[in-house]
């Protein structure tokens, strides 16, 4: 028994994307969530020490704890905490999204889609809220 293709047919034909186009590439928001939560992750494992640093001198004693209260109130320092909060909310939202699609749930692709939509915008709304916050605003 043999299998003859149908010339007539039209298949999908894939080709690898040259470096020069990776600028004009779409992705879909499920692949800027995936990349983000891969690049959330990164900075926040690279980050550790320097977060259980200043845990540990926000710890250590009042004088120390003044120290650290200076040295936040710089502009620079507050957006380099402000991408560190960045970095934990994408990736708590992000990850909560995750287990609901291995539970089987939302795995369609318009549902993924609106999850993934649904994540930046909560990830981004509680990092402007802990931004204003961070700079005083609020």
């Amino acid at each position: 028994m043999s299998t003859v293709l149908d010339p007539a047919r039209k298949r999908p034909e894939f080709r690898n994307i040259h470096v020069t186009q990776i600028v004009r590439y779409r992705l879909p928001p499920a692949g800027i969530v995936s990349i983000l939560h891969r690049v959330s992750g990164a900075l926040l494992f690279l980050l550790l020490p320097f977060l259980v640093w200043i845990f540990e001198l926000s710890l250590s004693s009042e004088l120390s704890f003044a120290r650290l209260k200076d040295v936040a109130s710089h502009w620079f320092v507050k957006l380099v905490l402000l991408a560190v909060l960045w970095g934990f909310l994408h990736h708590l939202v992000a990850g909560i999204r995750y287990l609901v699609l291995d539970l089987h749930i939302g795995i369609d692709k318009a549902a993924a889609t609106k999850s993934a939509l649904a994540v930046l915008a909560v990830s981004l709304t509680l990092t402007l809220v802990a931004g204003l916050r961070l700079f005083g605003v609020i």
